[in-house]
């Protein structure tokens, strides 16, 4: 199965003398630059019918014309994997991720992912880089996440991710007890010496996590986080870096001591919490083809609001402000 891409438009004369990639870009904004990088090195982006170099010059007037056949860009298999679809139209897909299930094939996750899943229903998604997925959550982490089902919906969302523009905000169960809300800015890399974790390093990229107290608990806290960056781990790293680690995380959470004094029920939903305390609660974002601003906002998953609601029994309604 493949998708064709046709596409024709004149170069209007007050581009004259800029350079063919600069002027791709500006007539067909719905596609990346990378991508019309690759067309017009591949020959598929055509000036008056001719293959140019990407850095030829134009004058204005001519012709810019793009005819292919998009073939799949991976050999994924369908699968018919349970997909909790929040939101679906013509662009874009909404999902509401499931704890345990990874977000991409890979090595150690051949099969049985979210593109999986997707393929099995929604079959023209072959049809997408990398399937429309254009961000990710942890294999454990729950909650919304964006599918993009067109090219154009691709690029839109992914320049809205690297712009900022997009609104993600999730929940979280942290160890310890916050005094208050903050911003944590610190760079983040992968370890130096565990290549499966990424860590706080001066080196690193810049990532920036906005936090709010939600409930404070005996040794706990809820709270509510807005990333203004995406990288990976990047809640989990810098809860930790606080010394806040999430309840659960296997990862960053270091070994886990309980506190004293605690019931047996706390103590066994504790032991028995089997992955990080996360939940991406809350999407906002432009839709690519109406340009409306839209908002999704899903409920906890029953694992965190049965850990809420034996912390808040526990803490005897303490007033801890």
């Amino acid at each position: 199965m493949s998708d064709r891409i046709l596409l024709k438009e004149q170069v209007p004369d007050e581009l004259g003398q800029k350079r063919l990639d600069q002027v791709a870009a500006i007539v067909f904004p719905e596609y990346s630059r990378s991508r019309l990088q690759s067309w017009i090195k591949d020959g598929y982006l055509l000036v008056d019918g001719v293959s140019v170099k990407g850095r030829t010059k134009l004058i204005g007037g001519e012709s810019l014309t793009v005819d292919l056949e998009v073939e799949p860009e991976g050999e994924w298999l369908p699968q018919d994997i349970p997909l909790d679809v929040v939101y679906q139209d013509d662009h874009i897909i909404v999902v509401n991720k499931q704890t345990g299930l990874v977000v991409h094939p890979g090595a150690g996750n051949p099969d049985g992912t979210l593109v999986n899943a997707l393929l099995f229903r929604f079959p023209d998604q072959i049809n997408v880089p990398r399937a429309g997925i254009v961000h990710r959550l942890d294999k454990d982490t729950t909650g919304l996440m964006v599918v993009a089902r067109t090219l154009k919906a691709h690029a839109h969302i992914v320049e809205q991710l690297q712009e900022r523009e997009m609104g993600r905000e999730y929940e979280a169960i942290c160890q310890g007890v916050l005094t208050g809300g903050g911003t944590i800015e610190e760079p983040v890399s992968r370890h130096g010496n565990n290549r499966l974790k990424m860590a706080v390093h001066p080196s690193g990229k810049e990532a920036i996590t906005h936090y709010v107290v939600l409930k404070r608990f005996q040794n706990h806290t809820h709270i509510r986080l807005k990333l203004e960056t995406g990288r990976t781990h990047q809640i989990r790293v810098h809860m930790s870096h606080l010394n806040y680690p999430l309840v659960g995380d296997p990862v960053y959470g270091g070994r886990q001591r309980l506190p004293a004094r605690i019931s047996p029920d706390l103590q066994k939903q504790l032991r028995s919490f089997g992955r990080q305390a996360l939940h991406a609660k809350a999407l906002e974002l432009v839709h690519p083809e109406t340009l409306e601003q839209m908002e999704w906002e899903i409920p906890l998953p029953n694992d965190m609001k049965s850990l809420i609601e034996t912390l808040d029994s526990e803490s005897h309604n303490y007033d801890f402000d």
